[in-house]
């Protein structure tokens, strides 16, 4: 849930200072939506290094995958690669779809995650109920910026 309090937040505060004149490209909803992704992105890049978080992630990993700690570290990369690249006005869109790629092969993981029980920081994995959602919602949005960007 935190990454969907990240994006929320971000997107409001940048599209009010989008409003205010402060920042061109967050002058409109899905402007601001570009800039909220890429923090998220960046936020939830993080937790694949973070000590707290890692771990975690690693035992997410569905058991049929070599080498889970280099996956987590990978995705935490292109999760890196995504964020930078939405703000990167001919790279946006692209790293849009490249994202909703992302997403998609990694709902396994979060799959499993639910199924298991596992916990990441000490809480318990979003429920699949919520999951799945929550990871339509995020490539729809991503889509959003990306058909927007061709317009």
């Amino acid at each position: 849930m935190a990454p969907l309090i990240v994006m929320v937040g971000a997107w409001v505060i940048l599209r009010t200072i989008g409003f205010a004149g402060l920042l061109d490209s967050a002058d409109s909803w899905v402007g601001a939506l570009r800039y909220a992704l890429a923090t998220m992105f960046a936020f939830t890049a993080i937790s694949h290094f973070h000590s707290r978080t890692r771990r975690d992630l690693i035992q997410m990993v569905p058991p049929n995958l070599p080498a889970p700690a280099l996956l987590v570290t990978i995705t935490g990369l292109l999760e890196i690669a995504g964020a930078v690249s939405l703000l990167i006005p001919r790279l946006s869109a692209p790293a849009a779809y490249g994202l909703i790629a992302l997403l998609a092969l990694l709902f396994p993981a979060n799959v499993r995650a639910a199924r298991a029980g596992l916990t990441i920081a000490g809480r318990r994995a979003t429920r699949l109920a919520w999951r799945l959602p929550l990871q339509l919602f995020w490539m729809a949005a991503l889509w959003w910026v990306a058909s927007s960007l061709r317009n």
